[in-house]
């Protein structure tokens, strides 16, 4: 499978997937991420991309189609207008079966509530809704999505609430 892992960041994301034999290409708009995803993946990206993946056409020279583009903590960190633009730029490499799987902060979590206190990063985490509308105002089929508590299983009530309060949302889009 290609695999676009797009706002790679440390490339833990792009190691995993390529210690499951697929082709990566990742990308991310920081050199330094860059070199650090290098060093993470003992140089094993097929690819690696310093691109800004909100520049119209900024994909298309990679001139290839993929499988799976994977975001995980990128698109809260943009305003609307910009996740619409990333999301159609993503959509114009994605190949015509291919999926665009997103992770992104809960708004209602208990984690979101502490996060200001740990972590000095500014985002603006979705409900469910928006992150639904986000992938299909952009001309998406989803395909699936849900949230995803950090808990350990026994206790975590994933199944039945995670969607609702999960730490992180996902959508699998098509």
């Amino acid at each position: 499978m290609d695999i676009l892992d797009a706002g790679c960041g440390a490339g833990f994301f792009s190691s995993y997937f390529i210690s499951r034999d697929c082709n990566v290409h990742s990308l991310d708009y920081s050199e330094k991420a860059l070199s650090i995803a290098k060093n993470a993946t003992d140089n094993k990206s097929r690819m690696y991309i310093n691109a800004d993946i909100l520049k119209t056409g900024a994909l298309a020279m990679l001139d290839i189609k993929f499988d799976i583009i994977f975001t995980d903590g990128l698109l809260e960190h943009y305003s609307i207008e910009n996740q619409d633009a990333i999301i159609r730029n993503m959509k114009s490499v994605k190949k015509e079966q291919g999926y665009i799987i997103d992770f992104a902060p809960n708004r209602i979590s208990l984690w979101n509530i502490i996060r200001p206190f740990v972590m000095n990063i500014e985002e603006r985490p979705f409900t469910m809704s928006e992150f639904v509308s986000l992938h299909k105002r952009n001309g998406l089929s989803v395909v699936a999505s849900g949230g995803i508590n950090v808990l350990p299983l026994r206790i975590s009530p994933e199944r039945l609430l995670g969607s609702y309060f999960g730490m992180l949302f996902y959508c699998i889009a098509a």
